[in-house]
């Protein structure tokens, strides 16, 4: 069973070339504005509901590869309703992808990558997944730690010289966990739309400013602190870290629709990045640029790279055990209270007794979730091309599932 709170087909092979195409039509319901952030969930969701018009009736068009396994066949045609319920039909694009013991069993994109150009969204549509970035930034982490070449507990300074003693020693351990005392976004530093050229760049947003709190003595969630992590791992590895990123971790795990968002290339696999506005109209969201934030929140993805790569982490394949339990271990504060956060996940434990690593993603024009059940073996990624996107329908997609 799902943690209370916040899916590619046929065993991992599906068929490029055997897509269906399914339409239903929905009403919207008329949901009221509200905020809901669930840390105690499969999968973390942060969204806000916007207020949806009765009338508007928006088909849910979706598009699978291949066929669905038998033993899921009853419980994805159930959940494909709910997408296109809850989701679909108040979304430009959604895509689902969901894994089993390593399999995948489900994969579908549902309406349009791009609505102007009727641009329907498949299976390899590329999504901003925002701060789910920074679980595929841990895994870079925790490759060098393995490695010998990254000491957690190390002064900053050790790989990031040129870092500005804060009259503490800041630990890579800290900062991957929330705990280092480094702000986080600022004013309109969401919308940054100019180009960092290098990791280092991206640290002078933030790093003359002071710390929040003594590093360790509590939780303060910040993707700047990922900014330095990324930074760590140049100094570590004495690579590029995009480059890192694709060489040892993205192309070893096959995760072949994963990369950095770069706003000055073209990718055609890219879907169009959306806001709604308080009608409830959709338009283009403002251009950013994810360049001063590639490690916490400046990637693009796919659902089904994500059930991929959170399925590696339930097995010894790229990290030993010792290792990924580093990453599933609660850190706590110098007073000894845990965090819920390891390095890279937020953490929990349903009542059923399983163990759930998980991360939300909120972008300009993406929202997304992801999570894994270590003890069912089950992972889930919902991605979509809208800002603030209601994705609370997750907790109930992973709980059809966890069985």
């Amino acid at each position: 069973m799902a943690p209370t709170a916040q899916g590619t087909t046929g065993g991992g092979t599906g068929t490029r070339d055997s897509a269906r195409t399914t339409v239903c039509s929905v009403a919207h319901a008329d949901a009221r504005a509200v905020t809901i952030r669930r840390l105690g969930g499969g999968v973390l969701a942060a969204a806000t509901l916007v207020r949806l018009s009765a009338a508007q009736g928006t088909p849910c068009i979706s598009r699978r590869a291949g066929s669905v396994p038998a033993t899921y066949a009853a419980i994805v045609a159930r959940e494909r309703a709910l997408v296109c319920e809850r989701l679909a039909t108040h979304i430009p694009g959604v895509q689902v992808a969901v894994a089993v013991n390593g399999k995948l069993v489900w994969s579908e994109g549902f309406g349009y990558a791009d609505t102007e150009r009727k641009t329907p969204v498949t299976r390899e549509t590329q999504f901003r997944i925002g701060s789910v970035s920074k679980p595929l930034t841990a895994t870079a982490v925790a490759l060098l730690y393995e490695q010998g070449k990254l000491d957690l507990d190390a002064p900053v300074q050790r790989y990031v010289p040129s870092f500005p003693d804060k009259g503490y020693a800041i630990t890579t351990r800290q900062l991957a966990g929330h705990l280092a005392g480094i702000r986080h976004y600022k004013d309109q530093e969401f919308f940054l739309n100019r180009r960092f050229a290098t990791v280092l760049d991206g640290l002078t947003i933030f790093q003359d400013d002071s710390l929040l709190f003594p590093p360790g003595t509590r939780f303060s969630y910040s993707s700047y602190a990922w900014n330095l992590v990324s930074a760590v791992v140049e100094g570590a590895s004495g690579d590029d870290f995009l480059h890192y990123m694709s060489a040892h971790v993205f192309r070893p795990l096959g995760l072949t629709h994963t990369a950095p968002d770069r706003s000055d290339s073209l990718i055609p696999g890219r879907t169009q990045p959306y806001d709604r506005d308080s009608a409830g109209s959709y338009h283009i969201a403002p251009a950013v640029d994810l360049s001063y934030k590639w490690a916490g929140g400046g990637f693009l993805s796919t659902a089904e790279d994500l059930v991929k790569f959170g399925s590696a982490l339930l097995e010894p394949r790229l990290l030993k055990p010792e290792t990924l339990d580093l990453l599933f271990t609660s850190q706590r504060t110098s007073a000894g209270d845990e965090t819920g956060y390891g390095i890279g996940f937020f953490l929990t434990t349903d009542s059923l007794g399983h163990r759930w690593a998980f991360h939300g993603g909120g972008a300009v024009g993406g929202t997304a979730a992801f999570g894994l059940d270590r003890d069912s073996r089950v992972v889930v990624a919902i991605l979509t091309n809208l800002s603030n996107a209601p994705l609370e329908p997750a907790q109930e997609i992973e709980a059809a599932f966890d069985r």
